[in-house]
């Protein structure tokens, strides 16, 4: 009979789902090694241990998390790790069932567990750890929570259930935090929460976004601040001024709107109508000239009719995002939209999906067209044979446009790039010469 060894000192994260669920294995992983445990994100070698970081927002979400925990509890049959560990939104949703479905799972732990989840792992939580983190994205640039968890009532949404009541940083500790990841390297600042735009109200009684990211732009060498996760209602209109006037804070505005039809927006619970949207749109784009807006939508959800959908497409040919992502509606237990029939077909939700990636395809090769001749500044992100891959300003990581080089240039570099052809969503440029 085999004899299994607990090698605790090597543990493998895997992290599924959103950057604000890889910020949270970033803070795991740092508490691992300040206690002496050989911990890495995602690796190849062998590990004894794996926490599996899992995501629950929609079903294939879900499932791939599923399908993940399972893979790993054959390895852990097989005799190929000693220990499986499953934690994050996921694990807070659906504990008791996982239990009972996933024997091979040693411990199930919820998004706000990690101080019993290091014990488990042979660790104690240093407290004096809050605001250092192991980044696992390029050493360039790293996502910035700011707050925890949401207030908004919106119909559809799990998060509330996952991640719990609204809950800010204060500025000191993400000023900090900014100071700490720019001393190892870090040129570029996603900042993202549930929702940014609530910042501060529970911990200073006001939106209090602006004044957080006055204090960030006054890092010293933090080049780029890029700010998502914007929600419409009760937008905090002081932050186009900072904008606006702070060199170091891109002209970006990450904004999920959702859908553009009032029925559907009052199903949803947004609290704005269509009209307000496009006035609020309208405002960003005065007082920020130049702004890239980025947002995302949903299609499917119940009652949604074709006049709903195609009033979604008009607004959307109106606005002319610069970029946008859509998802099909999840019908999610415990939200308030699952009392609702979820009457719309999955045929007609992919095909609607399909039409409104068509229509942002085109919308996005008129626009990036319109930047041929245009020199830009670019971060560079990656070289791959030969060839370098990076962004403007205008666009975030893993989400967003590239610009694509065709010669090896330093990562985590910037360039001046003349921009010479135009893809539906990439730009290709030369570097300027002085």
């Amino acid at each position: 009979m085999k004899t299994k060894t607990f090698r605790k000192d090597r543990i493998n994260v895997i992290t599924l789902g959103c950057s604000k669920n890889l910020v949270d294995s970033e803070v795991l992983l740092s508490q691992l090694k300040i206690n002496g445990l050989d911990a890495e994100h995602e690796t190849d070698r062998v590990a004894g241990t794996v926490v599996i970081n899992t995501c629950g927002f929609i079903d294939r979400a879900k499932e791939q998390s599923i399908q993940t925990i399972l893979d790993y509890a054959e390895l852990k049959s097989q005799g190929k790790i000693d220990r499986l560990i499953v934690t994050g939104c996921l694990s807070e949703r659906y504990k008791p069932d996982l239990e009972a479905e996933i024997p091979e799972v040693d411990a199930f732990f919820g998004t706000q567990d990690l101080p019993v989840l290091l014990q488990t792992l042979g660790a104690d939580y240093k407290q004096e750890l809050i605001g250092e983190r192991q980044t696992t994205t390029n050493s360039h640039y790293a996502y910035l929570k700011i707050s925890e968890g949401c207030d908004r009532p919106c119909s559809f949404c799990a998060i509330p259930l996952m991640r719990g009541k609204h809950r800010s940083r204060s500025i000191e500790s993400l000023t900090d935090e900014a100071r700490f990841l720019v001393s190892k390297g870090v040129k570029e600042l996603m900042l993202i929460a549930q929702d940014s735009t609530y910042y501060g109200l529970d911990l200073y009684g006001k939106r209090n976004l602006a004044d957080l990211l006055n204090h960030l732009a006054d890092v010293e060498g933090l080049k780029w601040i890029r700010l998502h996760y914007a929600f419409p209602s009760g937008f905090p209109t002081d932050v186009l001024a900072v904008l606006r006037e702070r060199e170091n804070i891109c002209r970006y505005l990450d904004m999920p709107l959702q859908h553009a039809a009032d029925p559907v927006l009052k199903s949803m619970k947004r609290g704005i109508t269509r009209q307000k949207m496009l006035d609020l749109i309208a405002q960003i784009k005065a007082e920020v000239p130049g702004i890239a807006l980025r947002t995302t939508m949903m299609v499917g959800f119940p009652c949604e009719t074709d006049a709903d959908f195609q009033s979604l497409c008009d607004f959307i040919q109106e606005v002319q995002f610069d970029r946008l992502g859509a998802f099909i509606y999840s019908h999610e237990e415990g939200t308030t939209a699952y009392q609702l029939e979820d009457n719309v077909p999955p045929e007609v939700k992919q095909e609607r999906m399909d039409i409104l990636m068509e229509i942002q395809q085109d919308i996005s090769l008129n626009l990036n067209r319109k930047r041929i001749g245009q020199t830009y500044r670019v971060l560079i992100d990656r070289v791959e044979n030969g060839t370098s891959y990076g962004r403007t300003e205008f666009d975030s990581p893993d989400v967003d446009n590239e610009v694509i080089i065709h010669q090896p240039l330093q990562v985590g570099s910037f360039y001046e790039v003349n921009i010479s052809d135009a893809q539906e969503f990439d730009l290709t440029g030369n570097v300027e010469t002085k």
